[in-house]
C-alpha cells in the first residue's frame, strides 16, 4: 500500500504550486537483530567441519609406535671410521704334530692341557713292518761296506802284481842292454858275428817295448783304483742315507712333542691305527695369542697393516694392532689377523671367542649420523626425517658416504640437527608420511 493513500504524504494537484511541509514525519521500517545463537552454532558448524576434515586428513597417514623405532640426530664434527667382526683367540706359534710312518698307539703318555718341553715324549706308535725294513737296510749297508773292502783290496792286489811284472821286465830290459853293450866292443874287434849282434840288439829293443807297456799298464791301473773305489763308497753312502732314514723312521714311532708349550689337541686312543702324514697333536706356544678376526667383505677393503685394534673378550680389553690381511675371501669374510700388545686380559686363552674393532680412519668436520638398518656405505637410500612438530616423519632421499660401525657419513639429503628415524621402515615405503603415537 503507497504511502499516499494511508495519507502520510499529500501529493498537489495539478496547477497546485509545491509547498515543503516545515515538517514531515516519515515511518521508517527498523530490521529485527539476528540472535548471537545463530552465529555461534555457524562457528561451531565450521569447527567440526575442519575437524573431520583434519581427522580424516591424518587417519590416512600411517601411524608407527615411536618407543618400536630408533631416532638420531644428525650431528656435524669429527667421526672414527672403523670396522667390526667376530673372531677367536689362536696361538701365535703352532706346532702340529704329524707321524712319519704309519702304526697302531701303543701308548699314550699325555693329554691336552699338558706342559710339555721338546723332547717330551707323547705317545708311541708301533710297526713291525716299519722294523724289518730298518733290519734290511742295515744289512744291505754292511754287505756294501764288505763289498768296499773286497773291491778295494782287488784292486790293490792288480797293481801289485802289475808292480811285479814291471821289475820282472825293467830287469830283463836291462839285461838285455847290457849284453848288447857288452857286445858292441867284440863287434868291433869281429870276434862276434853280426847276426848275433842284431838279435841280442833286436832283443834289447823288445825289452823296452815290454817295459814301456808294463809301465803304462801300471799307470793305468793305479789310476782306475780310486773311481772304482768311489763308486763302491757311493753306493756305501746311499745304502748309510737309506739305513738313517729307516732307523729315523723307526724313531719316529716314538713320538716327541718337538718344542716347548701346551699341548692343545690329542684325540688318539690306546690301540687306533694312523696312517702316513696324519696329525697326532698340536702344541702351541703359552702365552702368545693373536686374535683372528672375521671382517664383512664390504668393510675389508679398507683394512690395512698396522692399523690399531681393540679385542674385547668379555674380561676386558686388550689392544693390538693388524699384521695379516687374507687375500682370499671365505663365506663373505676376509680373516683378519691381529697381535695383541701388552698383557693379556684374565682368562685369555685359545679358542676363546672375541669381538674385534679396527679404526680405519678418523674424519674431521664430516656431518654423520648412527648407521641406519637399511642404508650401506656409499649409497643413496630414504630416511623417515622428524617433522618439526615431533609426532610426524616425512620420507626424504638420502645420499650416505663413508661408513662405520655404528655411525655413517651424511653426504646430502639432511642437516645438522634434523632428527632421522634408523630402524627399518621398509614397511612403510608407499607413505611419504608416518605418524608417532
Amino acid at each position: 500500500m503507497s504511502l499516499a493513500r494511508k495519507g502520510l504524504i499529500r501529493i498537489p494537484g495539478p496547477g497546485t504550486s509545491l509547498a515543503l511541509s516545515p515538517r514531515v514525519d516519515v515511518q521508517r521500517t527498523i530490521k529485527p537483530k539476528r540472535p548471537r545463537y545463530l552465529v555461534a552454532a555457524a562457528l561451531a558448524i565450521v569447527l567440526v567441519l575442519a575437524t573431520l576434515a583434519l581427522t580424516r586428513a591424518d587417519s590416512a597417514v600411517p601411524s608407527v609406535k615411536r618407543s618400536m623405532l630408533t631416532i638420531d640426530t644428525v650431528k656435524r664434527g669429527p667421526m672414527l671410521r672403523q670396522v667390526r667382526g667376530p673372531g677367536n683367540l689362536a696361538p701365535e706359534q703352532i706346532r702340529y704334530i704329524t707321524t712319519l710312518t704309519p702304526g697302531r698307539v701303543e701308548r699314550i703318555l699325555v693329554r691336552p692341557g699338558t706342559a710339555v718341553v721338546e723332547s717330551t715324549v707323547l705317545l708311541v706308535l708301533g710297526n713291525p713292518d716299519v722294523n724289518i725294513q730298518a733290519l734290511q737296510s742295515e744289512q744291505q749297508l754292511t754287505a756294501a761296506q764288505a763289498q768296499l773292502a773286497t773291491v778295494r783290496l782287488d784292486l790293490e792286489n792288480q797293481r801289485w802284481t802289475q808292480q811285479s811284472n814291471l821289475a820282472s821286465v825293467r830287469r830283463q830290459c836291462d839285461d838285455a842292454v847290457r849284453q848288447v853293450e857288452a857286445s858292441q866292443e867284440l863287434d868291433k874287434q869281429g870276434m862276434i858275428p853280426k847276426l848275433e849282434m842284431r838279435r841280442l840288439e833286436d832283443s834289447a829293443k823288445e825289452m823296452r817295448t815290454r817295459l814301456d807297456v808294463e809301465t803304462q799298464r801300471l799307470a793305468m791301473i793305479s789310476s782306475s783304483i780310486e773311481p772304482q773305489v768311489a763308486v763302491q763308497k757311493e753306493q756305501v753312502r746311499r745304502l748309510q742315507a737309506i739305513a738313517a732314514f729307516q732307523r729315523g723312521q723307526v724313531a719316529s714311532m716314538t713320538v716327541r712333542a718337538g718344542a716347548a708349550g701346551i699341548v692343545q689337541e690329542l684325540s688318539l686312543e690306546v690301540g687306533q691305527w694312523v696312517t702316513s702324514g696324519m696329525n697326532l697333536a698340536i702344541v702351541a706356544q703359552p702365552g702368545r695369542l693373536k686374535a683372528v678376526l672375521h671382517i664383512p667383505e664390504t668393510q675389508a677393503r679398507d683394512v690395512v697393516l698396522n692399523q690399531s685394534a681393540s679385542i674385547d673378550t668379555r674380561n676386558g680389553i686388550a689392544r693390538g694392532h693388524v699384521i695379516r690381511i687374507d687375500p682370499a675371501v671365505q663365506n663373505g669374510t676376509v680373516t683378519v689377523e691381529v697381535a695383541l700388545d701388552g698383557k693379556l686380559p684374565p682368562g685369555a686363552r685359545p679358542d676363546m671367542s672375541v669381538d674385534g674393532t679396527i679404526e680405519v680412519e678418523r674424519l674431521s668436520n664430516v656431518l654423520y649420523v648412527g648407521r641406519p638398518v637399511l642404508g650401506d656405505a656409499e649409497s643413496a637410500t630414504h630416511l623417515f626425517r622428524l617433522d618439526p612438530d615431533g609426532e610426524h616423519a616425512t620420507r626424504v632421499p638420502v645420499r650416505l658416504g663413508r661408513g662405520s660401525v655404528s655411525e655413517i657419513e651424511v653426504a646430502a639429503g639432511l642437516r645438522a640437527g634434523d632428527k632421522v628415524i634408523l630402524s627399518d621402515m621398509s614397511e612403510w615405503d608407499d607413505h611419504k608420511r608416518v605418524r608417532l603415537r
